[in-house]
């Protein structure tokens, strides 16, 4: 696209490369003449601005001439040293004169500005160029074969490269070498070109083409070839460019035929040898590809010949072009728009007029209307490839994986410029943290062998610190027998030296308690209290030895008693007499608090023990409150079973004796929160050295999410060393907790970000495979799932698309089952397929499979099908599909008698009412009841009424649809399923650590039913309560997998916390991950009685 415009008839020369701003100049060409005929001429330097969007070029400087010129170069001899800051222009005129001037006093206005001047040369000079490697060397050429070489450092004194040509004629072209610095080439307008060696200063090769029609008018050396020049013919009937490589001489290389008319000028551009560019007399300007000779780029130009044309040395996207029509073009051979441009110079146009009236009329000049042109007329395209010079000669990227991608453009030799060099792209793996990937991969294959004690056992060893030893100690201890034993080992408490100090120290008291006793004994009351005293110091020894001694002095205290004094019933008003008054009628609470307030501790807590466990507890914490001592609290909540009392009040310094109290006398089901709490209190502490011991009890704990978020607050996880400690601990941490509850502990978001962080940080280091093995499953954070597909594709792995998500239909797989009409004698029939478990999907109706009720309206020999496909059920998640079933009249015999009418439901009229067909219509009927729908009035329990009457069927009823009351069976069933015995079921007892679910479930039913005041749900909750026999069967044979009783357990805690809405999330995870049929029997119903529970906030 056209960039600039000079309206000059000149000769052009560019500033050479090392000047900035960029500078053109232009002087008057010879033989030309304008519309004015003026024969004045002048030298003038235009300024390249492109950051300016007009066409016009800014004249910098200007000096008249008495000559004409023919050929205009501009060298940069002088700016190195600045002894000429801009360089040095050198003009060829008419009569033989070659003139330098100065450029930087043109441009400063300076009226001296000619260096020297010499009319050495006959003729005009038309050849002119300047030595790229001495920048001082200038060769010139004229008529009669006169070439000659200038110093411009000495110029008076020119020397010739060898002896004049023969037969003499006109030198059109001269041009040095690009590579070899003392080789010279001439061409004349015969078409022959000579080649000179300076330091030989002869003739070496002359170059012809036999056709004689060659007319020379450009000359150009290969920028990169030192053997290649071009020559370029004006003859129009010979419209060539010649490339002649000197290694073999005898006919041009290639020839480039695209110009149908002669070819004024040529000129090869030093930042591409692949740009050649040509203008000719068919008013085209071509850009080719000298090595193949195709034609890359045709510039946009006016209708006249272009006489000569250069690339700029700066800036290689630009050239310019002077063509006869008096412009000078500067154009971009990158493509462009000159929408802008002509827009400009429009409203230019428009705007110097103004809103004149410059014709005297009265009227004021409308708009100036251009006409449209189209877009495509107007946006010139690029070259075919992009040029060398934004080509990158290397590259490198990182990708992901740590992998690093390379590539380098081979030069190609510069005897083979034609050949295309192979592009090679290398792919390396890099590898940053060699000490965090070697001590990952050890973690992960402690993770695959399983062998965590060694590991821990080695990291212990390594440690650097005794606090990073007690931490993998704690850690180790995990994967030990007795781990509460252990953990109170590391805290410094060992059995077996704290039963030697107790049994010395017992020993010690009783000495001096018997000491005491022989000064102050003088009553005789004191004399039977004493051996009674030490007898209890005794019993807190917990030796087997002693009870025999024991036993011994309680027959020495009744011995004597009938000795003594009768019993005095004092019903007086001291503090005797109204404690006889209270325990006469029985008011033990009365006599306990008399006691208490006598400060008779001993008498208090015996009545107590009397009163019952209630009052007993009273007393205990009344005693606690007036009894202050060092050791009363931790007394009192050793007593009282309260571990909380002592973590929330104890000082932060004896926090590892708060601990062993909660390792010693924490329940199972409440040791982990409060380590917890511990560990949250020493977090919370401000001492630094107590905040490091909270990740102590976490662990103890095994709450994984507060480790880490007390680790990513105390340590820098933004080292990748660092971070791998934190995760070596989470692992083993995890590991561990997944050996001790048997259950799958949920991953938090902390935890889900530094494990994507880790798995990044492994990715980024090329272990692939063991990344995406640490990266969290059960989250939704976008980074992960990002992370996670870039693996998954990394790896060449299709990530599993949910199946069937939205669309309604059950997996292919699912069975069409079958159901089939029992025979009289026979138990209702099981189905044919046996259930199977899918994983559930929250728009994919899950399988079932039901038994058959008894039912006499369905024929025998008429099996009924039924298939669940594209149908989501009406009812909850976990009710089967309605069942139609069809219905057929029986025959009546003829001495039919109809039975009574029903006057009452029956229920369970026949056997055991817990007998199969019972249990399976009770379980059909609470299967198609939603978990939250209320309990309809006509639901009977099978076990609540028995039968009233004779079983029989009303005859004014309507006999459509009719199905039988659940467990009543009709017509010839009867008399089989009364013949069945019932046996005597003996049950295994619940294993104890499983009997808290149990507890928990029952006490929290009857919560409900204490808060409950609607009938139907109290109903519900009494279905409720005797469903959960199923679960209670399974614990009894131990046929739950390891998941689901952790789950279960899960859902306790979460029970005695009043959190039922993270009860009802883990009564989700375990069905959604866990065999159907392993459930079914009792999930639906824990979910019942946890919505009840939470709607009725108990």
């Amino acid at each position: 696209m056209k960039l600039k415009e000079i309206n000059r008839t000149a000769l052009q020369a560019w500033s050479p490369a090392q000047q900035h701003p960029i500078y053109l100049a232009a002087g008057t060409s010879a033989q030309q003449l304008d519309a004015t005929f003026s024969t004045s001429a002048s030298l003038e330097i235009f300024e390249l601005d492109l950051a300016d969007p007009t066409l016009a070029m800014k004249s910098c400087g200007s000096v008249s001439s008495p000559h004409r010129y023919h050929k205009l170069v501009w060298g940069p001899h002088g700016i190195e040293d600045q002894s000429l800051p801009s360089g040095v222009l050198i003009a060829g005129g008419e009569n033989g004169d070659i003139i330098l001037y100065d450029a930087s006093k043109i441009i400063a206005g300076d009226s001296e500005v000619i260096i020297a001047q010499s009319e050495k040369h006959t003729g005009p000079v038309r050849a002119l160029d300047v030595n790229s490697f001495q920048t001082n060397l200038v060769a010139s050429g004229g008529n009669e074969s006169e070439i000659y070489i200038w110093d411009l450092n000495s110029f008076s004194s020119p020397m010739t490269p060898g002896p004049k040509t023969q037969p003499l004629e006109d030198i059109s072209c001269v041009a040095w070498n690009r590579q070899v610095q003392h080789i010279l080439a001439s061409a004349s307008p015969s078409g022959k070109a000579s080649v000179w060696d300076l330091r030989k200063n002869d003739l070496i090769i002359k170059v012809s083409d036999h056709s004689n029609r060659m007319h020379c008018s450009g000359l150009a050396w290969n920028p990169e070839v030192a053997t290649q020049l071009v020559l370029a013919s004006e003859d129009d009937r010979m419209p060539v460019i010649q490339m002649w490589d000197l290694r073999f001489a005898t006919s041009p290389l290639k020839v480039l035929e695209s110009h149908t008319r002669g070819v004024l000028a040529i000129a090869w551009s030093e930042a591409d040898p692949e740009l050649l560019l040509s203008c000719g007399k068919d008013n085209r300007i071509l850009c080719w590809n000298p090595n193949t000779a195709e034609v890359l780029y045709e510039l946009p130009t006016s209708t006249q010949w272009c006489f000569d044309i250069q690339w700029c040395p700066r800036n290689p996207a630009v050239l310019s072009a002077a063509a006869f029509d008096g412009h000078i073009s500067i154009y971009s051979i990158m493509g462009g728009s000159n929408d802008h441009a002509t827009t400009l110079q429009a409203e230019q146009l428009s705007s110097s007029f103004g809103n004149i009236d410059p014709f005297g009329t009265g009227k004021m000049l409308p708009p100036l209307q251009l006409p449209q042109t189209a877009p495509s007329q107007s946006t010139v395209t690029p070259l075919k490839k992009p040029p060398k010079w934004i080509r990158r000669p290397v590259g490198a990227s990182f990708a992901f994986g740590g992998k690093l991608v390379t590539l380098d453009n081979i030069k190609p030799a510069a005897q083979q410029p034609q050949q295309t060099a192979a592009h090679v792209v290398h792919i390396s793996q890099v590898v940053t943290e060699t000490d965090f990937l070697d001590r990952s991969n050890r973690l992960q294959a402690t993770l695959t062998a399983g062998n965590f004690l060694e590991y821990c056992q080695n990291k212990t060893e390594a440690a650097q610190s005794e606090f990073e030893k007690t931490v993998w100690s704690f850690l180790k201890v995990n994967f030990e027998e007795d781990a509460r034993g252990k953990y109170l080992e590391l805290l410094g408490y060992k059995k077996e030296e704290l039963a030697l100090k107790i049994t010395s120290a017992l020993e010690q008291n009783c000495k001096s308690d018997e000491a005491d006793v022989v000064e102050k004994k003088s009553p005789v009351e004191e004399e039977a209290e004493a051996p009674a005293t030490e007898t209890s110091d005794l019993d807190e020894v917990p030796f087997e030895d002693e009870e025999p001694v024991v036993e011994e002095t309680s027959n020495t205290e009744v011995t004597p008693a009938p000795s003594s004094d009768a019993i005095k019933l004092k019903v007086s008003q001291d503090i005797d007499g109204l404690i006889t008054q209270a325990l006469l009628i029985g008011d033990y609470e009365a006599a306990v608090n008399l006691c208490l307030h006598d400060n008779r501790m001993a008498d208090s807590i015996i009545l107590a023990i009397a009163g019952g466990p209630e009052l007993l507890a009273k007393t205990q914490k009344k005693y606690f409150t007036k009894t202050q001592s060092k050791i009363s609290k931790l007394i009192s909540a050793v007593v009282m079973k309260d571990c909380l009392d002592i973590l929330e009040t104890c000082d932060l310094q004896n926090w590892k004796e708060a601990l062993a109290a909660v390792m010693t006398y924490a329940k199972p089901e409440e040791f982990s929160s409060l380590c917890g709490l511990l560990g949250s209190r020493l977090e919370a502490a401000e001492d630094a050295a107590l905040q490091a011991q909270a990740c102590l009890c976490y662990i103890c704990a095994g709450t994984v999410e507060q480790l880490v978020a007390y680790w990513a607050k105390a340590q820098d996880s933004s080292s990748p060393l660092a971070l791998q400690e934190l995760v070596e601990k989470v692992v083993v941490l995890q590991r561990a907790v997944l050996r001790a509850q048997g259950g799958v502990s949920d991953m938090g978001a902390l935890l889900a970000e530094k494990m994507n962080q880790y798995a990044s940080l492994l990715a980024s280091q090329g272990s692939l495979q063991t990344a995406i093995s640490y990266l969290p499953t059960n989250t939704q954070q976008v980074s992960v799932q990002q992370l996670r597909d870039r693996l998954s594709r990394a790896l060449g792995q299709q990530q599993q698309q949910p199946g069937a998500a939205g669309t309604g239909t059950l997996p292919a797989a699912v069975p069409v089952q079958t159901y089939t009409q029992p025979q009289p004698p026979q138990v209702p029939a099981q189905p044919a397929a046996p259930p199977q478990y899918y994983q559930q999907v929250e728009s994919t109706a899950p399988a079932f499979g039901l038994q058959s009720p008894v039912s006499a309206s369905v024929p025998a020999s008429t099996p009924f099908m039924y298939s669940q496909q594209y149908q989501r059920p009406q009812n909850g998640w976990n009710d089967p599909p309605t069942l139609n079933r069809a219905h057929k009249k029986k025959k009546i015999p003829e001495n039919f008698t109809p039975p009574a009418p029903i006057t009452a439901p029956i229920m369970a009229p026949l056997g055991d009412p817990q007998g199969p067909a019972g249990q399976t219509m009770q379980t059909l009927q609470s299967q198609q009841q939603g978990p939250d729908q209320p309990v309809g009035p006509a639901t009977f329990s099978p076990i609540q009424q028995q039968p009233l009457g004779p079983p029989g069927r009303n005859p004014n009823m309507p006999q459509g649809n009719m199905e039988g009351a659940p467990g009543a069976p009709i017509g010839d069933l009867i008399k089989p399923l009364q013949s069945i015995p019932t046996e005597k079921i003996t049950k295994k007892p619940i294993p104890e650590e499983h009997m808290v679910l149990k507890t928990t479930f029952e006490g929290l039913i009857q919560k409900c039913l204490a808060a409950a005041s609607d009938p139907q749900t109290k109903r519900k909750l009494d279905d409720a309560h005797k469903r959960l026999e199923y679960l209670y069967d399974k614990l009894r044979e131990q046929t739950l997998s390891p998941a689901i009783v952790g789950g279960l357990h899960n859902m306790a805690r979460s029970i005695e916390c009043r959190c039922y809405t993270d009860g009802l999330n883990i009564h989700t995870h375990i069905v959604s991950s866990s065999n159907f049929s392993e459930t079914s029997a009792f999930m639906p119903v824990l979910k019942v009685v946890l919505t009840q529970a939470n709607k009725l906030g108990v």
